[in-house]
Parts: structure tokens; sequence; C-alpha cells
């Protein structure tokens, strides 16, 4: 069995500047899983960098709302909101609440830092 407390995964920042925690990555533990769970967190004000990943991503909005970009569409989320990100597709989020944006990521397959690419302006 495993069980993850947040407060016990530690904390960094992602290549495109949101808080992350990993909860779950078949890199990190012996699991028998081909995605990552990660909880993150932008701040009020706050917006992630354009960036892509090679591999498809959801979000789960947990608390808070902003605007999420993905390519040339937009639109804003709120909690309990589920948005499917496409496999390399330019996206960011942006935290337009007076508190913390808090949303979950899972990644498949896993999210490794080496695969996410902070995406030049205009690309």
């Amino acid at each position: 069995m495993v069980i993850k407390d947040l407060d016990a995964c530690e904390e960094f920042t992602a290549a495109d500047r949101t808080r992350i925690r990993e909860l779950l990555s078949p890199y990190k533990e012996t699991l028998s899983i081909r995605y990552s769970l990660v909880h993150a967190t932008l701040r009020s004000g706050e917006t992630s960098l354009p960036h892509r990943l090679a591999a498809s991503e959801v979000y789960y909005i947990l608390d808070g709302c902003g605007t999420m970009h993905i390519d040339d569409e937009t639109a804003p989320v709120s909690a309990h909101d589920t948005v499917y990100i496409p496999p390399k597709s330019v996206q960011f989020i942006e935290n337009t609440g007076n508190g913390d944006l808090l949303f979950l990521c899972i990644v498949d397959p896993a999210w490794r830092a080496e695969d996410e690419e902070v995406a030049a302006a205009g690309s």
C-alpha cells in the first residue's frame, strides 16, 4: 500500500515556474504505473510560463480560479474543472483569483523535468 501525505512531499519549482510536489511517480518509487500525479500551486497574480510536454496532461482544479491557455484556445477555470491538455500543446495557466490556485496534474507517460520545454515567445 502506498499512501502519500502532501506535506511530506518536497516542493520545488518546475521550469514553467509552477510550484509542484510529486505525489506519485514510477521514477521515484517502485510502482506499476505509467503516469505521474503532481500537486501544483500558483499564487495569486502568478502565471506559469508557456511550455509543452511530449506527454498528455490532465489538470484537475482543486481550489481557486484562473485562465487556461492551450495553443490558440483560452478559457476560464475554477474549482472542480478538469482540463485535458494534448501532447506537445503549448500551454500555460494564470491565477486570476485572490488566493492560491491549486490543482492536480496527471501526466502520461510520467512527468520528468527533462521532458518539459519552456516555449519561446510566439511558438
